[in-house]
């Protein structure tokens, strides 16, 4: 108890000093911490991406090109699904509902996604949040679309603007003839549907019913035309499926997977996602290892103060050494200044980040989509704070060893 209170006498003495060393571990501590819920807000944001779908058909490839482009946009498929097959698949007893999904053209850079109403109602994510409009609605007219947060952002869309659709991804060709009127906007997700713009199945056909071979054909079909016309779908990219309940998704899968009208794949979201994550997840540890360097630097800079000071406190170790005091105490003191001085950073440092997400945490998810939750530190961050307690202890020890073979004459010299 008096080596504690002289600890806390001495570390007073140098409020400055200290209280630097203590603020740079505590950003550090805090840096960590941040990083490890980033990244953990992150993967769970990740993995709920898609909630509430069992299943994800598409044309037989990889499950996770399937989930690539189905799901994030991303590529393209490699064949289409007829719609009798989808219908075939959409009346199975253990369907309970099913999405229908079209891709293939864009808009400005963003992808443009075929589908119905019922996608805005079924499509689910961050463990079954459902997909908002900021304004309008779902499209209800041949040529309405609804575009994602980040489409509208971007473009500085608004309800009612007119855009036009391009044929394919990269391509200059636009349906101009068609142009669409812009029904809803969506709020921020944090998924792609932010980078989406949905128009129906029945106008992706009505938008090529006048085009042969990647071509717009001579004798064009006019808009008002083509609300006359019977839109019916020649084949969809892929499907989202909800079964009745959860013990017949892998008959159903399986049943899917041999299907034998056409080479189907049928995916589970959340294993695809695992899949991708694993492939992907490099990043996260690079974080790590850059804040794990970052406290490692802190540690260095309190061991480099201690050992700055003890030229300052020569006299000080000899007078506690004259009145008494043994190596061995005056090499406990050092430690014990170490430990009150990476608790007390350790715990600046949680009360820096806790604060920190209480406050962003609300404009973090508007602005990313990342919903970071706030919740006591996780077993696995209870041993890094601990860890950093202990390595301040560790990295006081060679000072302290230092001060520990000073003999008390050479405190008590004058040098010039």
């Amino acid at each position: 108890m008096i080596l504690l209170r002289l600890a806390l006498k001495s570390l007073l003495s140098r409020t400055v000093t200290v209280s630097l060393t203590i603020f740079a571990i505590a950003l550090s501590v805090a840096l960590f911490l941040g990083v490890e819920k980033l990244r953990t807000g992150a993967k769970a944001s990740f993995a709920d991406t898609i909630s509430g779908t069992d299943l994800i058909v598409g044309a037989r490839s990889g499950g996770v090109q399937l989930l690539l482009y189905s799901v994030f946009r991303v590529g393209n498929a490699t064949n289409n699904v007829t719609w009798q097959s989808y219908q075939d698949i959409a009346n199975r007893p253990e369907v309970n509902w099913s999405v229908p999904l079209s891709l293939g053209d864009s808009h400005r850079g963003f992808r443009v996604l075929g589908t119905t109403p019922e996608f805005f109602e079924r499509y689910k994510y961050r463990g079954g949040r459902s997909v908002d409009f900021t304004d309008g609605t779902a499209f209800s007219d041949l040529f309405d679309a609804v575009v994602g947060a980040d489409v509208a952002a971007a473009l500085g869309y608004q309800l009612g603007d007119q855009i036009v659709v391009s044929h394919g991804v990269a391509s200059f060709t636009e349906h101009d003839d068609k142009p669409f009127q812009i029904s809803g906007v969506l709020k921020k997700t944090g998924t792609p549907v932010d980078r989406t713009v949905f128009v129906s199945l029945e106008a992706i056909e009505a938008i090529h019913i006048d085009w042969q071979g990647g071509g717009r054909a001579q004798n064009t079909i006019s808009a008002d035309e083509v609300r006359q016309m019977q839109l019916t779908p020649k084949a969809v990219t892929a499907a989202m499926i909800g079964t009745n309940t959860r013990l017949q998704i892998f008959g159903l899968q399986r049943w899917i997977n041999e299907y034998a009208q056409e080479p189907l794949l049928a995916i589970l979201p959340g294993v695809a996602l695992s899949e991708l994550w694993s492939l992907i997840g490099v990043a996260e540890s690079a974080l790590v290892a850059v804040s794990v360097m970052v406290v490692i630097t802190a540690l260095l800079g309190m061991a480099a103060m201690i050992f700055s000071g003890l030229n300052e406190r020569r006299r000080e170790m000899a007078l506690l050494r004259a009145i008494g005091a043994r190596p061995w105490t005056v090499m406990l003191l050092l430690t014990t200044e170490a430990a009150l001085m990476s608790l007390t950073a350790v715990a600046l440092g949680m009360g820096l980040l806790y604060t920190g997400l209480w406050v962003a945490r609300s404009r973090i998810d508007a602005a990313f989509g990342l919903y970071i939750e706030i919740t006591p530190p996780s077993p696995r961050e209870w041993l890094v704070l601990c860890g950093v307690i202990l390595s301040g202890i560790i990295v006081s020890l060679l000072p302290a060893i230092r001060a520990y073979f000073l003999s008390l004459a050479d405190g008590m010299q004058v040098k010039h």
